[in-house]
């Protein structure tokens, strides 16, 4: 990782991230994992934010699964819906891509779910290079959305200040 070429390479692939925001990305991140027996696999997170184009959130969730699914890139996938704490329509699709002209294969977990407004879409990705983790990063992916929780940011009724009894010692 501390080679030229390498902090190139990751410098580059920082710059491509940067214009996945053009393709409604909110979030990415870069997950390095010790590899055997040498080496690091690398994983790559994203989280979409797509604006409703279906009255019907469920049937919004269904089809974008199913359009994942469908994709000529998909050598094969699983499918199935998740329950999650929410109760809103959640769809998981994972499996290996094999993209033309590329010699190796890559597996992606996708998860598609909707926002409780019923107005968005969101897609989260796990995708990696490391095909044999396939079962691990589908977990983990599934686990991150249970952990979805829905809130405003900015409340509408101001909390009151709290006091806390470590400053009070203090002063």
């Amino acid at each position: 990782m501390g080679s030229p070429a390498a902090q190139r390479e990751l410098s580059q692939l920082v710059d491509r991230l940067e214009n996945l925001a053009a393709h409604d990305v909110v979030h990415t991140a870069l997950g390095f994992h010790p590899e055997e027996p040498v080496g690091a696999a690398t994983s790559l997170f994203s989280l979409t934010i797509q604006r409703g184009k279906q009255p019907n959130s469920r049937l919004f969730v269904a089809r974008t699964a199913l359009a994942i699914a469908r994709s000529p890139l998909w050598t094969n996938a699983v499918r199935r819906f998740i329950e999650l704490p929410s109760a809103l329509p959640c769809c998981l699709v994972s499996g290996v891509i094999s993209v033309p002209d590329v010699e190796h294969h890559l597996f992606q977990a996708r998860v598609a779910t909707a926002h409780p407004d019923g107005l968005h879409l969101l897609v989260l990705d796990l995708t990696s290079a490391s095909t044999q983790h396939a079962d691990a990063y589908t977990d983990i992916l599934e686990a991150v959305a249970h952990t979805l929780q829905f809130t405003n940011p900015e409340p509408s009724v101001p909390k009151a200040a709290g006091t806390s009894r470590i400053l009070e010692v203090l002063l």
